[in-house]
């Protein structure tokens, strides 16, 4: 979990929590995001990263701590309210806006970078296509856009008596929140993610009954994503394997230039 965030009493929205405690412990993608930005800089000039998908800064805090200068999107405010808290005097504009249809300033951006498969929460080719038009008008010529995605995942169903990933969990004043993967399934179409959230109550407080989470992620491969985007007019690059750690699964990220 980030927890990143400077101190405060106001509370913290759940789904802040929720984001932070199932997200926000992710590391393994993070060197090849400081990588590309890297090679997006100019001498003595920083790159301008166009951070989509950006929940509570994960990545985008990591970026502006090396000094690079990012823009943040997310279509959850109240995330977007936790990463602005968190920035403090960090480079970070953030922008409420869909991945499908933003509109920010030009193309002033060095980078555009779509972390964790936030991708395959979109539907068909068509709103991918949506997101490569929106990506291209924010970016310079010649800069790059990578979008990570997942191909290979394990089913498993804990309600079965199998075992799943080690719960998540993190206490915040008097209450511990508690996130669990309970299945794993995957369909033709989709990888289809089900976690159990709950709070466990404290002393003398009643039950926190569980809710069930589900994501759907669409199934797309690097190939099929490849093929789109060389249609809509871009460079294909090889694409950039991030490996599986003990709680996630690997992801392949496909790298575009403009």
């Amino acid at each position: 979990m980030d927890m990143s965030a400077p101190p405060t009493d106001r509370p913290v929205p759940a789904v802040v929590v929720w984001h932070d405690l199932e997200c926000g412990a992710y590391r393994a993608d993070i060197p090849l995001w400081l990588k590309l930005a890297a090679e997006a800089s100019s001498p003595g000039q920083p790159a301008r990263v166009l951070d989509i998908g950006a929940g509570t800064g994960r990545v985008s805090l990591e970026l502006a701590r090396a000094g690079h200068r990012v823009s943040a999107l997310d279509i959850d405010g109240e995330l977007l309210g936790a990463l602005a808290e968190r920035a403090g005097e960090l480079p970070i504009e953030t922008f409420k806006g869909d991945a499908r249809s933003f509109q920010l300033d030009g193309p002033v951006h060095d980078l555009a970078l779509v972390p964790m498969q936030t991708l395959q929460l979109l539907r068909g080719v068509d709103e991918r296509r949506s997101l490569l038009d929106c990506a291209r008008a924010h970016l310079r010529p010649g800069a790059r856009l990578a979008l990570a995605i997942v191909t290979d995942v394990d089913n498993f169903d804990t309600r079965g008596g199998g075992l799943g990933p080690t719960p998540e969990h993190v206490a915040i004043g008097r209450q511990r929140y508690v996130s669990r993967a309970i299945r794993v399934a995957i369909a033709d179409s989709f990888i289809r993610i089900e976690r159990e959230r709950f709070i466990e109550p404290d002393e003398g407080d009643s039950p926190y009954e569980p809710e069930l989470d589900v994501i759907e992620l669409e199934q797309v491969t690097p190939g099929q994503l490849q093929q789109e985007a060389l249609e809509a007019g871009w460079t294909v690059e090889p694409a950039v394997t991030i490996g599986e750690t003990e709680e996630h699964s690997g992801s392949e990220v496909v790298v575009l230039r403009v």
